[in-house]
């Protein structure tokens, strides 16, 4: 049946959906007590392997869809749980270069996505 079609293209995409919905939720709670900065590197990567890993197996998404996908979820990420690495008395330097970590972060996970897609794939 055709109208069934979109649905069963779109449901591997919810369910990614919810699996960084989780991961980000999971993440806030962890880290209610702060975290360092590797700490958020550790996650960043663990969803980066996560996102790899399930997109890969989506079928009718373009390379580019996919980074894109990756990359909106480590912004999610970020916005989530990166403010919980900063000292207090940082904060006046941290509102101010907080948008140029948040560009170097993602800038940095796009670079990890095809060392893990590698990784994924051997």
């Amino acid at each position: 049946m055709i109208s069934a079609i979109p649905v069963s293209v779109t449901e591997p995409r919810v369910a990614i959906l919810d699996k960084v919905a989780a991961f980000v939720a999971a993440s806030q709670s962890a880290t209610a007590g702060g975290l360092t900065w590797r700490e958020f590197g550790e996650l960043a990567i663990a969803l980066v392997r996560l996102l790899v890993e399930a997109l890969d197996e989506v079928a009718g998404m373009t390379g580019e869809q996919k980074r894109a996908a990756v990359l909106a979820a480590v912004a999610s990420l970020f916005d989530a749980v990166a403010d919980k690495a900063v000292p207090v008395a940082a904060w006046p330097i941290w509102i101010l270069a907080r948008p140029a970590i948040r560009s170097l972060v993602l800038a940095l996970a796009a670079g990890a996505i095809e060392p893990i897609l590698q990784l994924v794939r051997s």
